[in-house]
């Protein structure tokens, strides 16, 4: 049957009438109610004209009426997909839709010219189709608010011009094709039907099955507007099969809809074969816009449809473990710098060839950039997208075969307190899921170090641990204030460097060497067992150039090991000792388990020291210095069957303790009096408010001070200065070397932080700012030893560049102040030391001591700048700076190079926390804890033994004991003088840049562990490890005298310490020491 152009003109004009006659009526009810509102002459017409009104349904007057009220809420929540009924009624609209396409698909191989008979099957079954359609278009149209925002929906376009030409065919008795191919528009519904069906879960299967339904829906759409017909004043023709109008149908052609699918396929894709091709001026016309809106669609949606599904099948293979094979897991922060950085550190562990994989749990798909470092180590790195949170992901990654779980923390994010509680969430995920699962976390805040503690499954003793970023880093700074250029020297033993420098003087060729030098371990030849440290200590040094430093010790009949500095002659080695040595290399460390008494007696070249024939047949296997944890191996650590046993040489210290106020109780107690905490690491004194501890314009009489420049204000994270604090309250310095700290910065910021201070002696808060130089000169910051410059808690800036602007200012603030210091006159023979000093020829200026913190290390050219430097090494990074080199800056940024070191050797990172916080590791913590669990308080012996321990400090080679030692031309004879003679471990030197020019200032640089053979200058400090009670000078007679501090810049000696030598004096000390108990930290502890 042939349809006639009047009835495709029916078909045609029925669809645009409906829809502009409807959308000229909601427009002219709009206009009424406005009108009517406005003049108020429409009062009886009010109910009528609101249905069609913006106005919610609580305005309506329809709302009296409650059985209209109920019948519109249904239709609400069927609409919403969120009860069972309205999520089938979404599902069956979208297959009826289908179904009514797949019809269109049909009726369309007859030629386009035709029409069906209303005898058709497919007819009635399209016409029961719309008449459902209508149904669901008549719920949505009463259940929306906005009426004209409504009809012009997509969705509501399609009901439109597809349902009124079925009902016209049902009257004329006809069917034709029409626009029913708009019924391919309702693919777009495809991702919520899936969702619903529960087929797609994550956002990225989501937005794939968005971008295909899209690409499908044009494409079908394009080609049935080609293939049908388009409506013209004229004439009511086909686009191609009909011709132009104005031609009268002469180019026209036949064309099936499946050859216009083929055609828009062939121009969306930009091909263009040729073979079929649009021949009339309105299907060129089309194929003109369409091909414009085709290359935007096939930019945007193919490339990211591809990225997805591949992404998708690359990223979501579980990974299988092999046995035999080794892997790591590691999660978090997982972006392009957190990984480089950690590949470098974890391979550079690695000896030989890498026989670990990596397997890279990340939260979304790597970025490109991330994609190529990936590539890059292709053979023993995975990446794997998912959560830690979830145990599907955990299962696919294999966290029960894994080595360890490795968990980065991100430390320049804007909320550290969001970031370390998502670690935690991680921990508690993979320990919930593995208990056995060795975990490593990367902490940012050191108070929320107690939640991994009452984990259940929280384990130390199988290598479980915790890097606490602001614990170490403020560790650190606390060092470089007590002694000049310290914080420089413990740096370089952990930082990698791999640049090729080429140094232009002297003293950078000193410098780099000894950035060469590591803290490694090793187990000690059974050869040395029943001799003492310093023995040891001066044998390796002389025979194998080797320094050993500390020793992990295990007492007899005690099972509870401590790692100690330098410990005294009265510390026999035992059986399969652990050695701390500094050292450059592993092969190096390893003569000292090859030594042999008999062998190596006499052979004083390193390299000769191997293994021999003769080694004891129960001699140990040797011990790499790389000790990697498994989570069933033993740690020595204190249980409860030894817990009498405990060893006066363990140093113990809660990390999660506060001191509070005693209520009184101490009130008799003097201020002078020695007061430590119930573990004896610390010193300790009674609560006082921080009106009582805070001064403002009076200008207290401060000397040799450290003065704490803080940047925050209320709202900002704590930084936790107690971090800070503890390292300069350390018990092993008498109450007397204690120096004050000043604190400058916002009076609430340290309301905020004061309760974690008030039990510390000889602290002062100063409200103001280090920007501002009145305040700086309020706390007398031209007599302070050192003043240090922490960086600003973390802010939400736009670039990273930024985050270091308040200290950098105060850096050029505090180094732009000159102060004025007397000159001594040469020394005469004859004339005592302090009478020298006492007499001066002229006035000289000098810069004040400053440690500046740099939480960006790139930004390190500003503090360059600033000193006036010659950057010999411009570019290259902050350890190779001039800065750094002097002790002046410090950044952590190398602590993530400690997650490296943690997993394979939890020892080194077990001695860097004794060294930088004043005691504390976590071994000390978890026996410290388990002495509280079993009630065990420890006696005054064993606190007066815990504080007796080593400490680092800078001693002049003129005005200390060092002046008596004889040879001392070179550093080795200087090492074994000090240690045969009073105990004392040199460890490396403080030395003036260049001696020939008149380096008023005393610009000084660090060498870490110096050769043997270099020759000292009498101007050398030297960085020792000085037994507690050893007396650092010679003579009781020096009196304090501030030019010997700033011309030696040794701000952390001062005449008068080191003087408990002899045994009436140790007992005075002891019996001057009293011990206060300390309570866990309570709730309030973490509202900040």
């Amino acid at each position: 049957m042939v349809c006639t152009t009047e009835i495709q003109a029916a078909f045609i004009l029925c669809s645009f009438m409906t829809f502009f006659g409807g959308l000229i009526i909601l427009l002219a009810f709009r206009l009424i109610l406005k009108f009517s509102k406005k003049w108020q002459t429409f009062k009886g017409t009010g109910i009528i004209l609101e249905l069609f009104s913006l106005g919610r349904i609580e305005h309506n007057p329809l709302r009296r009426l409650y059985f209209q009220r109920v019948f519109r809420d249904r239709i609400e929540l069927l609409l919403s997909a969120q009860t069972v009924m309205g999520q089938v009624l979404a599902i069956l609209v979208f297959v009826l839709s289908i179904g009514s396409l797949i019809i269109y698909f049909i009726n369309s191989r007859d030629p386009v010219r035709k029409c069906s008979s209303h005898q058709d099957k497919t007819v009635p079954v399209d016409l029961s189709f719309n008449v459902f359609f209508t149904f669901y278009f008549g719920l949505r149209f009463w259940a929306a608010e906005d009426k004209i925002k409504f009809w012009l929906e997509i969705n509501s376009i399609v009901d439109i011009f597809t349902i009124p030409p079925t009902f016209v065919s049902y009257y004329l008795k006809s069917n034709w094709l029409g626009l029913r191919f708009l019924r391919a528009l309702r693919l777009l519904e495809l991702p919520k039907i899936l969702q619903i069906l529960k087929v797609i879960k994550t956002s990225n299967s989501v937005k794939l099955a968005k971008l295909l339904s899209i690409v499908i829906s044009t494409w079908f759409a394009a080609a049935g507007f080609l293939h049908l017909t388009f409506p013209l004043p004229s004439l009511f023709g086909q686009v191609e099969n009909s011709g132009d109008p104005w031609l009268n149908g002469r180019n026209s052609q036949s064309m099936s809809y499946f050859e216009a699918v083929y055609l828009v396929t062939a121009t969306m894709s930009t091909v263009g074969f040729g073979d079929i091709v649009a021949k009339t001026t309105l299907g060129r016309t089309f194929i003109i816009f369409f091909t414009l809106g085709s290359l935007i669609l096939f930019a945007n949606c193919i490339p990211e449809m591809v990225e997805l599904f591949t992404s998708r099948k690359k990223y979501i293979k579980p990974y299988k473990a092999v046995k035999g094979k080794k892997f790591i897991v590691v999660c978090g922060n997982i972006t392009v710098d957190s990984v480089t950085a950690f590949l470098r550190n974890f391979l550079h562990h690695e000896s030989g060839a890498i026989n670990m994989d990596i397997v890279f749990l990340g939260e979304a798909p790597p970025t490109l950039e991330l994609e190529t470092i990936l590539k890059c180590s292709l053979s023993y790195t995975m990446f794997i997208c998912g959560s830690a949170l979830t145990f599907e992901d955990l299962k696919r990654v294999s966290m029960e075969y894994a080595e360890a779980c490795l968990i980065l923390a991100n430390p320049l994010c804007s909320d550290l307190n969001a970031e370390d509680n998502s670690n935690i969430m991680r921990v508690l995920s993979i320990k919930n899921y593995c208990s056995h699962t060795r975990v490593i976390i990367e902490l940012l805040q050191s108070h929320n170090k107690v939640f991994l503690s009452k984990i259940p499954t929280w384990n130390w003793s199988t290598g479980d641990n915790i890097i606490c970023f602001a614990e170490l880093k403020l560790g650190f700074i606390a060092q470089g204030c007590l002694v000049p250029g310290l914080c420089t020297f413990l740096t370089t033993l952990f930082i990698e460097q791999n640049q090729k420098v080429f140094p232009k003087h002297p003293w950078q060729k000193y410098f780099l060497n000894s950035l060469k030098n590591k803290i490694l371990t090793q187990r000690l030849s059974n050869d040395f067992v029943g001799m003492t440290f310093p023995a040891v200590s001066r044998l390796c040094f002389v025979k194998m150039h080797l320094m050993l430093i500390a020793i992990q010790y295990r007492p007899q009949f005690h099972n509870c090991c401590s790692l100690i500095l330098n410990p005294s002659a009265q510390v026999k080695l035992t059986k399969d000792t652990l050695g701390f040595f500094i050292a450059e290399s592993p092969q190096a460390v390893k003569r000292a388990f090859f030594y042999c008494s008999t062998c190596h007696k006499d052979v004083y070249t390193p390299e000769l020291i191997e293994k021999c024939d003769c080694k004891n047949s129960q001699q140990q296997a040797l011990g790499p210095d790389i000790v990697v944890m498994k989570g069933n191996n033993k740690k020595f650590t204190c249980n409860s069957e030894n817990q009498n046993f405990i060893s006066r040489e363990q140093e113990s210290f809660l990390a999660s303790t506060t001191f509070e106020n005693r209520d009184g109780a101490y009130d008799s107690v003097e201020d002078t009096a020695e007061q430590l905490d119930s573990s004896g690491m610390f010193h300790w004194c009674r609560s006082t408010p921080l009106d009582k501890k805070r001064f403002d314009k009076s200008k207290p009489e401060f000397r040799n001070h450290i003065v704490a420049c803080v940047f925050g204000d209320a709202q900002s994270a704590l930084i936790g200065l107690r971090n800070f604090v503890m390292p300069l309250r350390a018990s092993n310095y008498t109450r007397k070397e204690l120096k004050d700290i000043v604190f400058l910065g916002a009076l609430e910021y340290f309301q905020r932080e004061w309760r974690f201070l008030q039990n510390f002696p000889k602290i002062h808060i100063f409200p103001g700012s280090a920007l501002y130089t009145g305040d700086l000169h309020a706390v007398n910051i031209e007599q302070c030893s050192m003043c240090a410059i922490l960086a600003s808690p973390s802010k939400p800036l736009s670039s990273q560049l930024l985050v270091d602007t308040e200290t950098i200012m105060a850096t050029l603030n505090i180094q732009s102040l000159r102060i004025s210091c007397p000159t001594p006159m040469p020394p005469v023979p004859g004339v005592s030391t302090a009478s020298t000093f006492s007499k001066y020829q002229e006035r000289r200026y000098q810069q004040i001591p400053i440690l500046t913190e740099l939480k960006n290390p790139s930004n390190i050219h500003f503090i360059e700048q600033m000193g006036g430097m010659d950057w010999a090494l411009k570019g290259a990074s902050l350890h190779l700076s001039t800065s750094f080199s002097r002790g002046t800056v410090f950044s952590a940024n190398f602590l993530d190079s400690l997650l490296a070191t943690a997993f394979y050797n939890y020892h080194v990172l077990e001695l860097l926390q004794m060294l930088v916080t004043g005691g504390i590791s976590p071994q000390m913590e978890q026996c410290l804890v388990q002495e509280k669990s079993y009630g065990i308080q420890a006696d005054c012996a064993t606190v007066t033994s815990r504080r007796s321990r080593c400490k680092l400090e800078l001693l002049s080679l003129d005005h200390t004991i060092l002046s008596d030692i004889e040879p001392r031309k070179t550093f080795g004879q200087l090492f074994c003088g000090s240690l045969d003679n009073y105990g004392i471990l040199c460890v490396g030197l403080y030395r003036v840049m260049d001696e020939k020019e008149k380096n008023l200032e005393h610009k000084r640089f660090v060498i870490t562990r110096p050769a043997n053979d270099c020759h000292l200058l009498p101007s050398d400090l030297v960085f020792c490890a000085i037994p507690f009670s050893t007396a650092c000078y010679k003579t009781e007679n020096v009196s304090s005298n501030p030019s010997l501090e700033n011309i030696a810049n040794v701000t952390s000696l001062t005449p008068g310490r080191h003087r408990v030598g002899t045994e009436a004096e140790k007992a005075s000390l002891r019996s001057s020491s009293q011990v206060y108990p300390l309570k866990l930290f309570t709730s309030s502890f973490f509202d900040q």
